[in-house]
């Protein structure tokens, strides 16, 4: 297929050329991936400023997004590309393999940087928000590799799904710590405050006045936001919060877990040793089981089924598919409705084939690189993530180009539970992660 590239594509591509270090915070959509590619290819053949690039991506992304836009385009044909996956003597042999581009899923970056001989001198993140940990075993071990990394370059349209601080670990992933400081403390004591504490132990940091500016100032030079909405024809999109009303008795049963962290159920015994464990407890009730200390699920309402059902009879046979968070949530489902699930390649087809009525996935499952708009426009948010990140992405599926129908995304929120709570933490996170995509917004 020839590729006819839009303004703002070859804006975004000429940037990359441009930029040995740069951060594109681009909306599902858009084509982050035919964009990257088509300047590694300049960056190869025209200019010879790269010769070997690692591509990181999530693992469903790498084994298919990245390889089928590589097939796809016309202009993309010369580049040679190894997929490093399958055990690790498969890796090996793939990584031994003659290539321009070498892909590999971020699970196995570990692995890739304990080898000898590193000699990729580009790289590309996609998803560069799944390191925002500088804990995690991965950042760490890209983290020591990247001052031999020349370019380098960060995709992502969920920059900060958790707030301001999620920034820091991304970008000095990029640049080293040379915008917002190489040591976490630092960054915190210029641009944060303390916020939930007990004593000396900080639960979490809050972002001082006017901080979130000055962060987006630093970084602009480096990083550039482009939103579907501003460049395709996107599809109208309500978001609706069905409110969901429990029992005196229900009710009751969650306010005396919320109060005593502890619930008695006949000759068990629920606890919430915390309070990190008791918001997942809580979230568990709202939805309607919570497992027991010995992993057994526990009933305890079915007014979200109830609400779910008379949703599901109002569609009137158009497909749904429902989103759900807890093991409990789906089994229940099931035993209801005539569900299945969107595991594999062949679910997802024949999904966007019309073939399935209800369909079922998880968030964690249903992240990046999926395409569902071609079986259905109405979603169904059963229970709740605290990610921000995961409920952009898994409301992606649908809602993106492509799209021919108003897309409908219901919220089953519990009243009088933590559900509403979530609900607050999605919208202020989003608030917060669209004052930075907008500071950085390209101008062209």
């Amino acid at each position: 297929m020839q590729f006819i590239p839009h303004e703002y594509q070859n804006y975004a591509v000429d940037f990359v050329e441009n930029h040995p270090v740069c951060a594109l915070i681009i909306s599902m959509g858009l084509g982050k991936t035919v964009i990257t590619l088509t300047a590694l290819l300049d960056l190869l053949f025209d200019s010879f400023l790269v010769h070997k690039i690692l591509i990181i991506a999530p693992l469903r992304v790498a084994r298919n997004t990245w390889p089928e836009e590589l097939d796809k385009w016309d202009h993309l044909k010369s580049l040679e590309y190894s997929l490093i996956s399958g055990t690790p003597q498969e890796r090996l042999q793939a990584l031994a393999k003659p290539a321009d581009i070498y892909i590999i899923n971020r699970e196995n970056v570990p692995w890739l940087c304990s080898l000898p001989g590193w000699d990729f001198d580009t790289v590309v993140i996609d998803e560069l928000s799944s390191f925002k940990n500088h804990k995690a075993k991965r950042y760490q071990a890209l983290m020591a590799k990247r001052p031999m990394v020349k370019r380098i370059i960060g995709l992502t349209g969920t920059p900060s799904p958790n707030g301001l601080e999620d920034l820091w670990a991304e970008f000095k992933l990029l640049d080293m710590g040379k915008r917002l400081g190489r040591f976490i403390g630092q960054f915190r004591n210029q641009y944060m405050m303390p916020g939930r504490r007990n004593g000396y132990i900080v639960y979490n940091y809050l972002p001082l006045p006017g901080a979130s500016e000055q962060v987006y100032e630093k970084i602009s030079d480096i990083a550039i936001s482009m939103n579907s909405v501003d460049h395709l024809k996107m599809p109208d999109l309500v978001m609706v919060e069905q409110r969901v009303k429990l029992s005196d008795q229900e009710q009751d049963l969650y306010q005396q877990m919320k109060r005593d962290l502890v619930l008695p159920f006949m000759d068990q015994e629920i606890t919430a040793a915390n309070a990190a464990v008791l918001t997942g407890k809580l979230s568990q009730m709202a939805s309607g089981a919570i497992y027991s200390e010995s992993g057994e699920s526990i009933h305890i309402h079915s007014r979200k089924l109830d609400v779910l059902e008379d949703l599901i009879e109002a569609a009137a046979g158009k497909p749904v598919l429902i989103a759900y968070w807890f093991k409990h949530d789906l089994e229940r489902i099931q035993a209801r409705f005539p569900v299945r699930v969107l595991n594999t390649d062949k679910d997802i087809q024949d999904w966007n084939d019309g073939k399935i009525e209800i369909a079922a996935i998880h968030p964690a499952a249903a992240g990046h690189g999926l395409n569902l708009q071609s079986g259905g426009s109405t979603m169904i948010w059963f229970s709740l993530t605290w990610s921000l990140e995961l409920y952009q992405q898994t409301n992606a599926r649908l809602y993106r180009q492509g799209q021919k129908e108003t897309v409908r995304i219901y919220h089953l929120i519990a009243a009088g539970t933590i559900d509403e709570e979530i609900m607050k933490a999605l919208k202020y996170k989003d608030v917060s992660q669209s004052r930075l995509i907008e500071a950085v917004k390209a101008q062209f």
